[in-house]
């Protein structure tokens, strides 16, 4: 019929979209790196596999890249959450294994609300922080936590839940450079968090419950107040009922 060989002939790799069995560790290699750098796009992906010693040619790469749908226009929109991996909540034996950090929200007397963020050390309980604001930003959490790495030392990891700021970019990036295992709990298993809850049930019922606010101000002096007096006066029991500065100090 005079038609080329090429024009009827099966795609190499035959069923398999044209990707060869021996080209599937490297589609298992640049899979992995979409999945956790979903913005890039193939030029860094292809000098990414380079750096990791990857041996691959760009064309060949670029053409799996096309086989796999995986230009840029064409991925899914939808935002990827981080994984969630449950981890038995551990009792941490020296400072600075984890650190538990979560929200609140309360209202003043005007009706307007405010935000909350507190940072606690799970290892003796210790209020290493309370942040105040009508809003708290991704970037304000960073701020928070890099004047407690000055003051503390860097942590391990930090257990946090799902809010929209504590799976953003910006604190995702600020605990990799730390070196800091950024861990979520998982989706509606807030006891993953217990340190951190158990605290938020004092919080509410101390403070937010016991005062009428009529102001930022006032909110920001009495959590500092408030702070104060859970870390130096307030004895625990499963601290021996010492206080949390007292078993600082002990240990």
């Amino acid at each position: 019929m005079g038609l080329a060989r090429g024009s009827y002939a099966p795609p190499p790799g035959g069923g398999r979209g044209g990707i060869q069995p021996a080209e599937d560790v490297l589609v298992a290699r640049l899979r992995a790196l979409v999945k956790r750098h979903g913005g890039w796009g193939f030029w860094k992906y292809y000098y990414h596999l380079r750096k990791l010693r990857v041996v691959v040619n760009h064309k060949c790469l670029w053409r799996i890249y096309q086989l796999m749908n995986l230009q840029f226009g064409k991925r899914r929109k939808k935002k990827r959450l981080p994984e969630r991996v449950k981890r038995p909540l551990e009792v941490p034996t020296q400072p600075n294994v984890c650190w538990s950090l979560d929200f609140m929200s309360d209202a003043l007397t005007g009706g307007r609300r405010f935000r909350t963020l507190n940072v606690i050390e799970d290892w003796n309980w210790e209020v290493l922080g309370i942040e105040v604001d009508f809003s708290l930003s991704a970037t304000r959490v960073v701020a928070l936590l890099t004047m407690l790495v000055h003051r503390h030392g860097i942590p391990a990891r930090i257990r946090v839940d799902n809010g929209p700021e504590l799976i953003s970019q910006v604190l995702q990036a600020w605990c990799q450079a730390q070196g800091i295992d950024l861990h979520w709990i998982q989706p509606a298993s807030p006891m993953q968090n217990a340190y951190i809850e158990r605290f938020n049930g004092s919080f509410r019922r101390d403070l937010l419950n016991a005062y009428l606010f009529t102001s930022l101000r006032q909110v920001r002096e009495q959590c500092q107040r408030w702070q104060y007096d859970y870390n130096h006066l307030r004895p625990h029991q499963a601290l021996n009922f010492l206080t949390p500065i007292e078993f600082r100090q002990a240990a």
